[in-house]
């Protein structure tokens, strides 16, 4: 019988792999940062040209202030990449899209209607279109009613009779508290009205319903009248959309439905 002592251990000698060459590292040749840009833009628009791109510049954008070769957005009286011409809420791209403007500065739709239009004070939603002015406070016409019984207060008028004071008007007795605004229920606090097509209108919806508002400040317009584009424009509002200078002649060009006056259309689109 075999015992332990019989048996050795040996150390075998392990097999060492010949390490692999080292190799230099070799280190690409520094560009100084600040020319090394303005090189990459110099031989992309010299590929470009000779590929018979127009590579002429449009402006410098207003965000980045770097020159505009490619796509242009035009706005504000001002041009921008397209990337570069977002929300400056939420900063999605407005290139496509409806925005507004406020203080200078694009907003997209909801943003602009959640930061800056009246609210509710029943739902605490913007409000977009009718308003009511009521105990001091503004309304969804929907979310003005009885807090008893729920029911809106429409525009056809109370029908209830008249014991007190009234109002004669447009072949009609009003409650004085009733005789308002058809459009945004506000009442008549100097006692005048305007009328259109048998309701009694305040001043800024009488414009409306007529068509005679300003495009440009939504102010109603009452004395000279500028029409371009399909609206109308005080005179002093139809300006240039570059360089914000008024049009005075009517003479100007249009692009996007914009009007330009002849040296920045020249400069932008020529």
């Amino acid at each position: 019988m075999a015992s332990l002592s019989d048996f050795r251990v040996q150390s075998v000698p392990t097999a060492q792999a010949n390490p692999a060459p080292l190799q230099q590292a070799v280190s690409p040749p520094l560009v100084s940062s600040g020319g090394s840009l303005d090189s990459m833009l110099g031989l992309l628009q010299s590929d470009l040209s000779r590929q018979g791109v127009s590579t002429s510049s449009k402006g410098n954008c207003s965000a980045c202030q770097k020159p505009i070769v490619g796509q242009v957005v035009t706005a504000l009286g001002r041009v921008w990449h397209p990337e570069h011409f977002v929300c400056s809420k939420c900063e999605c791209e407005l290139g496509n899209r409806n925005f507004f403007e406020k203080d200078g500065r694009p907003y997209c739709e909801p943003d602009y209607f959640s930061l800056y239009s009246p609210h509710c004070a029943h739902c605490n939603k913007p409000i977009l279109n009718k308003m009511v002015t009521a105990l001091d406070k503004n309304w969804h016409p929907e979310c003005f009613c009885c807090v008893k019984c729920s029911r809106t207060f429409g525009d056809e008028g109370c029908s209830q009779p008249i014991v007190e004071n009234y109002i004669s008007a447009l072949n009609a007795l009003w409650h004085p508290q009733c005789f308002v605004c058809r459009e945004c229920f506000s009442p008549f606090v100097n006692g005048s009205f305007f009328e259109h097509e048998g309701q009694p209108l305040c001043e800024a919806h009488y414009h409306q319903s007529r068509g005679s508002v300003c495009q440009a400040c939504q102010q109603p317009i009452v004395g000279r009248c500028v029409t371009a584009m399909g609206a109308k424009f005080h005179p002093q509002h139809l300006v240039c959309q570059f360089c914000l200078k008024p049009l005075s002649k009517g003479c100007f060009k249009e692009q996007d439905n914009k009007p330009y006056c002849h040296p920045c259309f020249l400069k932008l689109f020529g």
